[in-house]
């Protein structure tokens, strides 16, 4: 038997991110209030040129950073709340004064008020205010200046990821049909690995398997990375590629989670797979967890997972992609992972701030649906303003690297993985996937406080 033919080499093709600060990103997230706390923290630099590297920060700089915000906590902004109220128009009007007085976009602008979730849009049509509303907690920059909170630990949701959602979903314009992120090879990468695996044939030997991944790697060469609805250098781009990258390594057994999911590898009968088939994972959202008033002012985003799906399972364009090929190993990861997806965002930060962004576009895409800008008179024209609200500001990642995983199992060469991040909030807002509030919860909940007692320059309230 030729010995290559029993190398099982897994590829992924993904990209790497930083997040709040331009440079780094930590890795791991969410929890009990302890993370990043007293153990080492690895995060990631990526410089101009998309070349990336592990960095390690001293998490004795969260534990400063942590006793100074709780020495703030007496600040009404720093006190948790199971529902904070965000009004986006009196933000805007806030950020607007605020710089014209030649100041600095606050932290707590930056936090939105610590909000660590958006749960809920509200319109008030008597005083004119979209507002979102979710739990919020005091926060505070972890080593990697990333905004987290203290409390819980999970990341706050951030004006800038907020403002790159409405641009998409803004006054006046068509809606953003999709928000997505595809890692995908080169034609020139395929046939040089493909020329690649030929050559090995002749001298691929049970001790080869180091080699034979990186004559992968090094002849696939660097991947196309490709966004649609958002800008690439912004930080939400970011964290869909990140999301994206780390879930491949999960998948090709190259990075453990801190809750147990089988991997691909594991799972996998290479006699059951077709040799070089392209496997492709892509996260999407669940389309049907939103509940909506009766009068469409209030509306909810129920607690719901994100899903991973296979491109057999794949929603595009509204529709269930169907490739006719059913691989049950990946079927069975994606499934566990999907399953198991609200306990791995508690624990890791990235996964966190994906379902925060997913929740955060289809808020987005349900203030344009319901034309609040028009009943508002908002034109959003200083969030809509880049030399104002800087959004774009990242080294946008257009090439990344492969990673392969090369394991000596059965009788097959297994490659590439490929896939990506896939969301089309207006699908959530469709009426076969929307429950109306017949109950009337959610004005309840809109109606618990109002914006009306609020002084001129309060955007924010409990």
């Amino acid at each position: 038997m030729n010995m290559l033919h029993r190398l099982w080499a897994l590829v992924a093709f993904f990209a790497v991110s930083s997040a709040f600060s331009p440079n780094v990103m930590g890795q791991n997230g969410g929890g009990n209030g302890d993370v990043f706390i007293g153990q080492p923290i690895a995060g990631i630099d990526v410089d101009a040129a998309g070349v990336l590297r592990v960095k390690q920060f001293d998490p004795r700089v969260a534990l400063q950073r942590l006793a100074a915000a709780k020495a703030k906590a007496g600040d009404n902004v720093m006190r948790p709340s199971d529902l904070r109220k965000v009004s986006l128009t009196r933000l805007e009007s806030a950020i607007s004064e605020s710089v014209a007085a030649g100041q600095a976009i606050t932290d707590e602008m930056k936090a939105l008020a610590g909000l660590t979730s958006v749960q809920y849009v509200f319109f008030y049509p008597e005083t004119r205010d979209v507002v979102i509303a979710g739990p919020a907690e005091g926060f505070f920059a972890d080593p990697t200046d990333r905004l987290i909170g203290m409390n819980s630990g999970r990341p706050t949701v951030l004006l800038e990821d907020l403002v790159t959602a409405l641009r998409a979903y803004g006054p006046n314009q068509p809606p953003t049909p999709v928000i997505s992120v595809s890692i995908d090879p080169t034609p020139e990468g395929l046939q040089q690995m493909n020329a690649f695996i030929a050559s090995a044939r002749r001298w691929a030997g049970p001790g080869d398997a180091r080699r034979i991944a990186q004559g992968l790697k090094s002849n696939l060469g660097l991947q196309t990375v490709t966004f649609k609805g958002i800008p690439n250098s912004t930080h939400f781009a970011r964290v869909l590629v990140e999301a994206d990258y780390r879930m491949k390594l999960v998948g090709i057994g190259l990075e453990r989670l801190p809750v147990k999911v089988t991997s691909y590898v594991e799972r996998a009968n290479p006699s059951a797979v077709a040799a070089n088939a392209m496997e492709r994972w892509y996260f999407q959202p669940n389309y049907d967890g939103i509940a909506v008033s009766e009068d469409g002012n209030a509306m909810k985003i129920k607690e719901r997972g994100v899903q991973l799906v296979g491109e057999n399972e794949r929603v595009a364009g509204g529709r269930r992609t169907a490739s006719g090929r059913v691989n049950r190993a990946s079927q069975a990861f994606c499934r566990e992972f999907t399953d198991k997806f609200p306990q791995i965002e508690k624990r890791v930060r990235i996964y966190a701030e994906l379902r925060q962004l997913i929740d955060v576009a289809i808020a987005a895409a349900y203030i344009q649906q319901q034309d609040f800008y028009g009943q508002a008179g908002w034109e959003m024209s200083v969030l809509q303003d880049e030399s104002i609200v800087p959004v774009e500001r990242y080294t946008a990642p257009d090439q990344v690297e492969t990673a392969v995983n090369a394991i000596w199992r059965g009788n097959t060469l297994m490659t590439p993985l490929g896939g990506g991040v896939h969301v089309e909030p207006r699908i959530a807002l469709r009426k076969e996937n929307i429950e109306v509030d017949t109950a009337g919860s959610n004005n309840q909940t809109k109606q618990s406080a109002g914006p009306s007692n609020l002084a001129d320059d309060q955007w924010w309230w409990d």
